[in-house]
């Protein structure tokens, strides 16, 4: 069986490059939370404790149904910590988010 999703990250932005903050709904039992901030740090501190987020988007009038995207990876490349949609990332992209 696979893992639960622990969070949906809707949007993204970026500075200089790097993840600065992302809209995403966190999940609270059987169900997801309104839209929360979350910033890079804290995403990071997340995926290190072993949690899955994936990007993607709410169904609108459903609710705790999400139309679902990649998987969002902790790359690790020259000491530096990436977020990344995929695994050969040079810099942090989750390429599904757009960007607000």
């Amino acid at each position: 069986m696979a893992k639960k999703i622990d969070g949906v990250i809707e949007a993204v932005r970026y500075k200089n490059g790097q993840i600065v903050l992302v809209r995403a709904y966190e999940r609270r039992g059987a169900t997801f939370s309104d839209r929360v901030l979350l910033e890079r740090k804290t995403l990071l501190e997340r995926l290190k404790k072993g949690q899955q987020y994936i990007t993607g988007s709410r169904e609108e009038l459903l609710a705790s149904t999400f139309k679902n995207g990649k998987s969002v990876l902790l790359v690790t490349q020259d000491g530096h910590d990436l977020l990344a949609t995929n695994a050969n990332a040079t810099r942090d992209e989750l390429e599904d988010a757009p960007l607000f």
